[in-house]
């Protein structure tokens, strides 16, 4: 089966799940052409996301001034269509997040993705996040192009819902994977009961690689790292806040922030402020290997996230037996078990952050050992990618 994924920036650091589920379906015998908005000019560090930067197709590369010549070309071959799909663009952009004038942007990016859609016989298109991509292939879907479905992760969609008009891009499509029961029950709360059926879960997951690292003893050191985007969301000030307070207690410990971002300038003044420069090293972007490397040379993963969908890094840690230190928010209390696989504590707590990262440091190696044996155990169950493909595959096959 010949199937499309549309993106609206591929490859991306922080996006590696989508390459992993692409490669997946291709090793269970679909054809995938891949196809991205923009992205073809952003920084890559890891080898896999070059490899699949020259496989893709982009969107925008030329510029909107190459959308024109699509545009033309589908309105000449079916003006019924068109306007048909003009009329949609128009709707989308009442109050929305972004005012008309770039929905309709979309449909010129639709006219393009067509044609490309086309060539390639494509059978099926899906888009990840609820966002302009999933309207870019619905648009198409009104130009003449295949069915779609799309994938939401969250937080973004479930900020603004009405905004982004996610209860009609649910009607449209084939079907909608959502990446946990969480973010499954929020698109129960803004899609008609008609459509509960149609929203199905899938979770990220990780390829053998993560599985079968063989099993590194937590090591002794007072360490700790947190990996993702420096943003406020993710939380990394108010680590910072907490960081004081073990230093305040004369605990010893480290703190890798591995990533980059744009709070990263916001970060370091505050390490400077409450002097933590001994404490606390910024690793700014690094590949997947340099991830694992970081997340093994720590006694756990600290995500202390104000929203979220469900963190992939919190699966890769797991997967790497490592514990976990994280909120009680969205998707995530599916997968981490407060003192079987890690810590649990509510989100902007500072004080109760400080005091798991306290107990954390303060436990005996052989119990982070245990803790992160069960962590291992529980994501292989749940997060191996070429199962969790499997059933994309099988929804994918009956819109065939």
């Amino acid at each position: 089966m010949r199937i499309a994924y549309l993106i609206n920036q591929y490859p991306k650091v922080s996006h590696s799940f989508i390459r992993r589920e692409i490669l997946a379906l291709e090793r269970q015998g679909f054809v995938v052409q891949r196809i991205a908005l923009r992205g073809w000019d952003a920084e890559l560090v890891d080898a896999e996301d070059v490899s699949e930067r020259s496989k893709t197709f982009y969107v925008l590369q030329g510029g909107v001034k190459e959308l024109l010549v699509p545009v033309l070309q589908v309105l000449r071959a079916q003006p019924q269509r068109f306007f048909s799909a003009l009329w949609l663009a128009l709707r989308m952009g009442r109050h929305a997040d972004r005012p008309w004038p770039y929905h309709l942007v979309y449909l010129s990016e639709a006219c393009r993705l067509l044609f490309w859609l086309q060539a390639f016989g494509a059978e099926h298109v899906h888009a990840h996040f609820g966002t302009n991509s999933t309207e870019v292939v619905m648009l198409a879907n009104a130009l003449g192009g295949p069915a779609y479905s799309f994938t939401v992760h969250g937080p973004e969609e479930f900020d603004k819902p009405q905004f982004i008009h996610l209860a009609e891009k649910v009607r449209r499509a084939a079907f909608v994977a959502a990446i946990s029961s969480y973010g499954r029950s929020q698109l129960f709360r803004w899609v008609a009961h008609a459509h509960w059926a149609r929203v199905k879960v899938v979770h990220c997951g990780l390829e053998r690689a993560f599985h079968d690292v063989p099993a590194v003893a937590v090591p002794s050191v007072p360490r700790l790292v947190c990996v993702g985007r420096l943003c406020e969301q993710k939380g990394q000030l108010l680590l910072l806040e907490a960081a004081r307070i073990l230093v305040a207690q004369a605990v010893v410990f480290e703190i890798v922030l591995a990533g980059d971002g744009e709070i990263r300038a916001q970060i370091e003044a505050l390490i400077a402020r409450h002097g933590l420069q001994a404490q606390v090293r910024i690793t700014g972007w690094i590949s997947s290997e340099q991830v694992r490397a970081e997340i093994l040379a720590a006694r756990a993963l600290v995500l202390p996230s104000f929203a979220e969908g469900l963190p992939v890094v919190i699966m890769e840690a797991m997967a790497l037996r490592r514990p976990v230190l994280t909120t009680y928010v969205a998707g995530i209390p599916e997968l981490v078990r407060q003192g079987e696989n890690g810590w649990l504590f509510p989100a902007g707590a500072v004080d109760e952050l400080a005091a798991v990262l306290a107990d954390c440091l303060a436990q005996p190696v052989e119990v982070l050992q245990r803790m992160g044996e069960a962590a291992y155990q529980r994501v292989l169950e749940r997060h191996d990618i070429d199962t969790e493909a499997a059933k994309l595959a099988n929804l994918f096959r009956a819109q065939g």
